[in-house]
């Protein structure tokens, strides 16, 4: 597996799928190895996807500094790859809390960024996260689900009170709960790094108002993508995520959940492939 040196050199690894223009991807989590993005429902037949294992994940060494586990300190890291990679300017993708560093990275280094996505993510960089209502509003649409009855209770005391999470919750991730969704959830205990997960937001990750300032400058465009299905974001909270760029569009996927390639990989390749190609 390729690899190349953080700043602080420690060892990161990527991994690479498919062929033509490279496509940087960042991972969600947080701090879950990119196997789990697979081919990203097939858009490496459009791009050759750089996935980044961020560190202490995957194939990437753990740092010496745990600190450095933090979403900020890691922009650094993207950068480093970046430069690897020997490309003057990058398309970038974040999934999930991979979003919030795409928009740290963004915000810090706009004249690096050719064209940005944000798949299902719940922008805490800018100090917008996904209520439990909004949560709540997007497990009620599941209500007809054989599974429904037996979860939802549970997943409203688990929102509202706190607590260990129960694997009945799973499906609500999903827009379609079925074996290749289950296949996809179920190596998930297996992919993320607890310890980093826990310091990846910790005291001091994110300036929001820094941040919006920086990104209402940002000339790159911009994809705000959200599942029909998904309770972070709603898709009028992805709409509210968009208005803090100057150059952003929304798509809202239908039947979709948090990871929209597993729902309708068709789907998912083709609209985000025509936004990356779009102007090229």
């Amino acid at each position: 597996m390729p690899s190349f040196l953080a700043p602080d050199g420690t060892r990161l690894a990527y991994r690479l799928r498919g062929d033509g223009a490279p496509l940087v991807v960042l991972p969600g989590g947080p701090m879950r190895h990119s196997g789990y993005l697979g081919d990203l429902g097939g858009l490496a037949a459009h791009r050759r996807l750089v996935l980044l294992d961020l560190r202490g994940t995957g194939a990437s060494q753990t740092p010496a500094d745990p600190a450095t586990y933090r979403c900020d300190r890691l922009v650094d890291d993207v950068e480093a790859l970046r430069v690897h990679l020997g490309l003057e300017r990058m398309d970038l993708l974040g999934h999930s809390a991979g979003g919030s560093l795409a928009m740290l990275y963004a915000a810090r280094r706009p004249d690096r960024v050719a064209r940005l996505a944000l798949i299902t993510a719940t922008p805490w960089a800018l100090d917008m996260p996904a209520t439990t209502e909004d949560r709540l509003d997007a497990a009620r649409l599941r209500e007809e689900e054989p599974w429904f009855a037996a979860a939802f209770p549970a997943f409203e005391r688990w929102l509202r009170q706190g607590g260990d999470f129960d694997p009945r919750f799973i499906p609500f991730f999903y827009g379609r709960w079925d074996e290749t969704a289950a296949e996809h959830a179920a190596r998930d205990e297996e992919e993320s790094n607890e310890e980093a997960a826990e310091r990846y937001g910790s005291e001091g990750a994110y300036d929001p108002p820094a941040t919006r300032a920086a990104l209402a400058t940002l000339t790159a465009p911009v994809l705000v993508y959200a599942g029909e299905l998904d309770g972070g974001p709603r898709p009028a909270f992805a709409h509210r995520t968009a208005e803090v760029f100057p150059n952003a569009e929304v798509a809202v996927q239908p039947g979709a959940g948090h990871y929209p390639w597993v729902d309708d990989a068709q789907w998912f390749a083709r609209r985000t492939a025509e936004f990356f190609s779009s102007g090229s």
